[in-house]
């Protein structure tokens, strides 16, 4: 329980920091602002598959993490009106994005790992 908490904590920090990060786009260098939006998201979805999967070890988190990630990029693509409604609204367009790129995927990658390695200093023990 001491632990899910800690990830609830965790999702709620990451998810500040990405949208501070946004929000202060124009006094933050550029690559933080283009770029640390995505990385905390990641982070946070990694966060909460921890948080709503207990019993998965960290690699299989990561891979659910990663894999949800890349689904959400990928509905980018995809544009109906009511999805499209849905990316209109704030929590929306937080959470589905606007259009497709590549890099996100770089950053989605390097938020899970982040995620991963705070896992391991500061929830669990080193085993992956």
């Amino acid at each position: 329980m001491r632990n899910r908490i800690i990830y609830l904590v965790l999702i709620i920090l990451s998810s500040l920091l990405g949208i501070g990060s946004r929000f202060f786009a124009e006094v933050l260098p550029d690559f933080i602002a283009n770029y640390a939006g995505d990385t905390f998201w990641a982070m946070a979805v990694y966060f909460l598959v921890r948080f709503i999967f207990p019993g998965k070890n960290k690699i299989q988190s990561s891979i659910i993490s990663f894999a949800f990630s890349v689904c959400i990029e990928l509905s980018q693509f995809y544009h109906v009106p009511w999805l499209d409604n849905i990316r209109k609204t704030i929590i929306g367009g937080l959470i589905l994005g606007f259009g497709f790129m590549w890099s996100d995927l770089i950053c989605y990658a390097a938020g899970i790992i982040i995620g991963l390695l705070l896992d391991n200093l500061l929830l669990t023990s080193r085993k992956l």
